[in-house]
């Protein structure tokens, strides 16, 4: 069965953002105020062929650990993508 996933990478707490930072920075000159701690990072969409959704939760974690994200640096969370 195809089971729809969605992978979220971000960086680790205490890891430099400058990304988010930048943004963070921009945004009371675009006219929005009020916004603190932005942090920056990647969402991932796929569909995995895999016998029930919790073998195909484990197979884009081990993806994500594997090849998605760097574990040094980044923290990544894989759930389904059923409602996307």
């Amino acid at each position: 069965m195809i089971y729809p996933v969605i992978v979220e990478v971000t960086l680790r707490e205490g890891i430099a953002d400058p990304e988010g930072a930048t943004i963070e920075r921009a945004l009371p000159a675009l006219g929005f105020t009020g916004v603190t701690n932005v942090r920056a990072g990647k969402s991932f969409r796929f569909d995995v062929d895999a016998q029930d959704e919790a073998s195909a939760l484990a197979q884009a974690t081990a993806m994500a650990e594997r090849l998605l994200s760097n574990p040094v640096i980044e923290n990544a969370t894989a759930r389904s993508g059923a409602s996307r």
